[in-house]
């Protein structure tokens, strides 16, 4: 079903997508056809299929990673919430964003940052009896709609007590239409530019405690963490065997002299497999205590960082200078693959977190 969806639905809009066209249309599709339902064990019959979802990306990403990107944002969402302990999301909420009625987002760049030591967290607010009044700006989250009421996105920011003096770090989920939230989309991408990447201004906006994830965040953290990265691993994998097919493509021509090119299709296509293999074992259990675990985790979203990055190089000297046409399909794959490269947690972010562990 899913790769009908992408052959019919979606490869007549890459093209659109791809020059800046937001649309939930594909999400929706996706959705009825559970690609959202795999990792989240209170709508999949009690089953946690972590790779699954990622499996299913891994289709969508080989056609369009923008798409896959929106998916990932939405799949993670949805994490979120079945790892926390709010019952009202996980009744309201939860079911019809599985389903693809309701859109979630991500907007952990920031904090993922702030925790290791990269960044200050962008967002603060003071608690109140019935929530909090959030201040602040994120400048880029994506897979949004600005004032819509069935876009949300998880978020975290410090609690400052009755005194000004932060306390802690707490995690919820955020509408779109929420009062004293402005959507700015400041500036035009060259590539990913179909996601719906909002600037997100908070000028005391007020969050009703319904929607909290996470009071205070650690604990959710901790459960969430490892399916948060290995989810990002669908992405890297379906946009790595995007740039294969285009090689493949560009051989049928230019192969002879192609050959003498680094990092052919077959090679590439063969360390691929081996990558999703060992995605696939770290799957099997995301809870998984431990922080050698952890480490496994992030080597393998580095891996598969790492491989973009060639397929991303490669994928461009298959085609030479037909790469250079507008809306060549390899370029389309390089500025995908960069995505992978550079988005929370990028690759030098992986390899400082890898290297913090090494050194404890």
């Amino acid at each position: 079903m899913i790769q009908n969806i992408v052959k019919k639905d979606l490869k007549p809009l890459t093209l659109s997508i791809d020059h800046g066209t937001y649309t939930t249309e594909i999400l929706e599709k996706l959705g009825k056809a559970g690609a959202f339902r795999h990792h989240i064990p209170s709508q999949n019959n009690g089953e946690l299929n972590l790779f699954g979802t990622i499996a299913d990306m891994a289709v969508v990403s080989e056609e369009c990673m923008s798409t896959g990107f929106m998916m990932w944002a939405q799949t993670v969402c949805a994490w979120y919430i079945e790892n926390s302990e709010n019952e009202w999301l996980k009744t309201e909420i939860l079911p019809k964003m599985v389903e693809g009625e309701l859109f979630g987002a991500t907007s952990l760049s920031n904090p993922m940052k702030y925790f290791a030591g990269i960044e200050e967290l962008k967002l603060s607010a003071t608690e109140t009896e019935e929530g909090y009044i959030i201040n602040g700006t994120l400048p880029w989250v994506s897979n949004l709609l600005e004032g819509s009421s069935k876009h949300f996105f998880g978020s975290i920011f410090t609690v400052h007590g009755k005194d000004g003096v932060a306390d802690r770090d707490a995690m919820a989920l955020i509408p779109c239409d929420l009062d004293g939230l402005t959507m700015k989309q400041m500036v035009q991408f060259v590539g990913m530019e179909g996601t719906g990447t909002y600037a997100l201004i908070f000028d005391n906006a007020f969050l009703p405690k319904k929607y909290l994830l996470s009071d205070p965040v650690t604990p959710l953290l901790k459960k969430m963490k490892a399916g948060f990265i290995l989810l990002q691993t669908g992405m890297a994998a379906g946009v790595i065997q995007g740039s294969i097919n285009e090689m493949k493509k560009s051989n049928l021509t230019l192969g002879e002299t192609n050959a003498y090119l680094d990092d052919s299709p077959e090679e590439l296509q063969e360390e691929l497999d081996d990558a999703l293999e060992f995605i696939q074992g770290l799957c099997e259990d995301p809870y998984t205590p431990g922080e050698d675990y952890i480490k496994s985790v992030l080597e393998a979203r580095l891996l598969g960082a790492e491989i973009c990055k060639r397929s991303a190089d490669s994928v461009m000297q298959h085609a030479g200078a037909k790469g250079y046409i507008v809306d060549a399909a390899a370029h389309r794959k390089q500025r995908e693959a960069y995505f992978v490269i550079i988005v929370t947690p990028s690759i030098k972010h992986l390899r400082k977190e890898i290297a913090r562990l090494e050194a404890a």
